[in-house]
């Protein structure tokens, strides 16, 4: 079975380490929507070594440094990783999702990642 992810061509990847590697994401949710991506084949986030966390972090904070730097309207950030088909996940090899936020790009931001369930996004404390 082959596996996008571990099939990437070197010229898309825009930073790696000797563990995981970042993209720009094929369907941006906005501008700057990078994947972090294990070099290793692991179905999900879970699976990733203490190793490889690591180097996903490390590649987090370069990339949201470097987005803040090179794009001041960015006021934010989401990261998520889907894990599961149930959890919207549809390439069963493992990534992380860095998506910078605008002032702006959604008129009612509150609840953020709540909004991965329908109705789920507006709650009161």
């Amino acid at each position: 079975m082959s596996c996008l992810f571990c099939e990437i061509p070197k010229e898309n990847i825009v930073k790696s380490t000797e563990r995981v590697f970042a993209i720009k994401d094929r369907y941006p949710v906005t501008e700057g929507h990078l994947l972090i991506i294990p070099k290793a084949h692991r179905v999900d986030f879970f699976q990733l070594t203490s190793e490889e966390l690591k180097e996903t972090n490390e590649l987090l904070r370069f990339f949201k440094d470097k987005i803040l730097k090179d794009d001041p309207r960015v006021t934010g950030f989401n990261i998520g990783a889907n894990c599961g088909e149930d959890a919207g996940q549809t390439i069963l090899h493992s990534h992380i999702h860095l998506i910078p936020r605008r002032k702006g790009d959604d008129p009612s931001p509150r609840g953020g990642v709540r909004a991965v369930v329908p109705g789920k996004k507006s709650y009161s404390a």
